[in-house]
């Protein structure tokens, strides 16, 4: 009998947490793909806080990525990646193709942390992980429309959207290293 019990509250118990969150995706679930044309499964960052950023080559915020690969350099780890996504959806200031992209990156910013290729973060044709990032009804926690190149998410460690941080908003900035830290 009381075998009967345990298993009846654990069925109750999983029925009742897939009925406060039913089908909810996280980060985890997305793969998308790199610079190189790789698949690149989210899931793989499980454990990580992850920093997703949209970039450009030709944008003012474009210094920024020489904090980034300084910011990846500092926690880069077991504990922390940062992820690039270029996206020329901001005044065409990202116009090159997914190779130019990498060789601006490496040569100009010695860019070591992920870069992915190129994606639209906002509109019609918008990335389905950007999609995820920015409307709180796929991620559960807020609304946060891409404004501008360089807009930073806050990914936590379970894959979950933890905040956002504006383009203008430096790599280093208080917001940024506390969440990492913390």
């Amino acid at each position: 009998m009381k075998t009967y019990l345990v298993f009846a509250i654990l069925i109750f118990a999983a029925a009742f947490a897939h009925a406060q969150n039913p089908g909810k995706k996280t980060f985890h679930d997305f793969t998308v793909t790199t610079i190189d044309g790789e698949e690149y499964p989210l899931s793989q960052l499980k454990g990580k806080k992850v920093l997703v950023v949209n970039t450009a080559s030709k944008c003012g915020y474009t210094p920024q990525y020489e904090d980034l690969e300084k910011l990846f350099e500092k926690y880069g780890g077991d504990k922390f990646i940062i992820i690039g996504f270029p996206a020329n959806n901001f005044m065409r200031q990202e116009p090159g193709s997914n190779t130019e992209i990498k060789e601006f990156c490496t040569s100009k910013y010695g860019v070591t942390f992920p870069m992915m290729a190129k994606i639209s973060v906002k509109g019609d044709d918008i990335a389905p992980v950007y999609s995820w990032l920015t409307k709180k009804d796929e991620n559960g926690v807020m609304d946060a429309p891409v404004k501008w190149n360089f807009q930073k998410f806050m990914i936590d460690e379970n894959g979950n959207l933890a905040g956002v941080a504006a383009s203008g908003d430096e790599p280093f900035s208080d917001k940024i290293v506390k969440w990492i830290e913390n």
